[in-house]
């Protein structure tokens, strides 16, 4: 018997009526073995059928259709596209990004992860939305402005934007080597905030959340942080870091979607 489908939503967005939402957790799909249940990602080794059907299981959580959907190809760039035309929601290397932005409402944006941080976004009045995918290189290198530059450029208020940042991993999960903190400070010497010692001499425990969110608060926006470890959260969760630790042959991904309101 499949588990219930479950889905997290953000206060922030909730209020925006205009749109609709949803951080999925890994319950309530198809898929079997080490990938069980919602895995929504092609890119894994799991049988495509189920993977299609799962992410059809998430629209129709949504109230949308399994055909709204679009995704990227992600390749931790800083890279966001608009999406302003048709799309085919079976092939994302269409797009080789991060983020998508757009301002129809015929798309539902979607970003997959497994220990990176999802980041949705809408502008105040709900007709200008965007999904960002940002693991450490890609914040580091700007994704997150690149992505509210594309929502600018089409529409919203940079003032007016609203974010929410989805299950990713923790900073207590997330170990880091000594070469790790040096970008980072480069670029900002307060993100040394963001660093802690790990148990490991010369290793630290980094907050991609707290990272992720700082930058957008630096520009102003208003941010929500679910704060969902997703590598310590076993029973919720896909974790790319778990399962390496694990020894697991793949991982599956966790989906969050933002769509405009037909």
């Amino acid at each position: 018997m499949t588990a219930p489908l479950d889905v997290i939503k953000d206060d922030g967005l909730l209020a925006i009526d205009a749109i609709t939402h949803g951080f999925f957790t890994r319950n309530g799909g198809r898929s079997q073995g080490i990938y069980q249940s919602l895995n929504t990602g092609f890119g894994s080794d799991d049988d495509p059928d189920a993977v299609s059907q799962n992410r059809t299981l998430c629209l129709k959580s949504l109230d949308l259709d399994a055909d709204a959907l679009v995704t990227v190809h992600q390749v931790h760039s800083a890279k966001a596209v608009i999406i302003d035309g048709p799309h085919d929601p079976h092939n994302s290397a269409d797009h080789k990004a991060d983020a998508m932005v757009t301002n129809q409402s015929g798309a539902a944006l979607g970003i997959l992860t497994a220990d990176c941080v999802p980041i949705l976004m809408a502008s105040q009045d709900g007709t200008v939305i965007g999904a960002a995918h940002a693991g450490w290189r890609g914040a580091l290198s700007g994704i997150i402005e690149a992505t509210l530059d594309a929502m600018e450029s089409i529409g919203a208020n940079g003032k007016t934007i609203t974010a929410a940042i989805g299950p990713a991993i923790g900073q207590q999960s997330y170990e880091v080597g000594p070469e790790f903190p040096a970008p980072f400070l480069a670029e900002d010497p307060a993100a040394i905030t963001f660093f802690k010692d790990a148990p490991r001499t010369g290793h630290y425990l980094f907050d991609l959340g707290g990272y992720t969110s700082a930058r957008l608060l630096r520009r102003g926006i208003t941010v929500c942080h679910s704060r969902f470890d997703t590598c310590a959260l076993e029973d919720q969760f896909f974790s790319y870091r778990r399962s390496t630790l694990n020894g697991e042959a793949g991982y599956g991904r966790n989906l969050s979607v933002i769509a405009r309101r037909a």
